[in-house]
């Protein structure tokens, strides 16, 4: 099962360059019919010595990473990653970011919204770069087949894969076929440098880097479009947490992982003993409680990522969407 055992990650200790480095190296989830995510060698990081020295230049000076991740701590996670992706483009060798969080207006209409525009620096083609971070939970039962991606939901049920898919690839990854986009880079980034060509070599892609989550002790396969190495973790209803903690290795730790530091797992060093662990997760569940995450590390068996969620849940299945005409 691929694991949280990123490689470059264990030599960094400050939690932003940490997170940073997850959205480096952390695969995506699925495969849409886009283009992947800019590598590491289109940001100039391929050879590990040279990205090691990268990271340690962060560890050794973070005010630049943290003076421009700023309040988004306080806010909604995927506000978090944006910013992360944004630092990384624009500070990384091989990349310029050109431009974020470009609306897209026709009069008064908001149309969309781009959440990135950059290019290679030996290159003046434009690139439309989406990205989401996602922690979805298998249900064994469900919508669809057992492949569908309409069985993989979020924590609080507000939402699904599926859905997620559809809105990227209909329409996210859609508005730089519209007029307004066009005019609207334009606009944004000028003609000296980036006019008819850049334009009209534009391409267009997608990150969405997290975790699936599938059922504690029940068969489920992963999702259509699924990517080999995607990053895997377990749900459990709280009333299997004592059954489930038969099955670890003695000297396991753990963490409760608390929004947005959902991305990179803390080291080792910093977790807790099972017991002082499980005396928070009681205390939580004691009445009907929000899903929470948690890491395990053993030093023979590795990570594990789990999400306990109350005895009641789901609470509420998103629908499917609905098919392309």
């Amino acid at each position: 099962m691929p694991t949280d055992a990123l490689p470059l990650l264990d030599r960094c200790h400050h939690p932003l360059v940490r997170d940073l480095a997850w959205v480096l190296l952390a695969p995506d989830l699925i495969r849409l019919p886009w283009t992947g995510r800019p590598g590491r060698a289109t940001l100039g990081l391929a050879d590990d010595e040279r990205a090691a020295r990268w990271l340690d230049t962060l560890e050794a000076w973070p005010q630049p990473l943290e003076r421009y991740i700023g309040n988004s701590l306080m806010g909604r996670m995927g506000l978090y990653h944006e910013r992360l992706w944004q630092f990384l483009l624009a500070w990384a060798p091989g990349t310029e970011l050109l431009a974020h969080n470009l609306r897209i207006m026709s009069g008064k209409l908001t149309l969309g919204e781009l959440d990135l525009l950059y290019r290679e620096t030996r290159d003046e083609a434009i690139i439309h770069l989406e990205v989401a971070i996602k922690f979805y939970l298998g249900l064994a039962e469900g919508p669809g087949e057992p492949d569908s991606q309409a069985r993989w939901i979020g924590p609080g049920g507000a939402d699904s894969l599926a859905g997620k898919r559809e809105h990227l690839h209909r329409h996210q990854l859609r508005l730089t076929d519209l007029p307004e986009t066009r005019n609207a880079i334009r606009a944004k980034l000028g003609s000296h440098r980036h006019g008819a060509d850049g334009l009209a070599s534009l391409e267009r892609q997608v990150a969405i880097p997290g975790v699936l989550f599938a059922p504690w002790q029940q068969p489920l396969p992963p999702p259509r479009e699924a990517t080999p190495d995607h990053l895997r973790g377990h749900w459990l209803a709280w009333r299997d947490w004592n059954r489930f903690l038969d099955t670890l290795p003695p000297g396991t730790h753990g963490a409760w992982l608390h929004k947005p530091h959902w991305l990179a797992l803390p080291r080792p060093e910093y977790l807790l003993r099972l017991r002082d662990l499980e005396a928070q997760l009681v205390d939580h569940f004691r009445i009907p409680a929000a899903p929470v995450q948690i890491a395990l590390w053993h030093p023979d068996a590795g990570w594990h990522r789990l999400f306990l969620v109350a005895d009641d849940w789901p609470r509420q299945i998103p629908l499917p969407p609905y098919p392309d005409n």
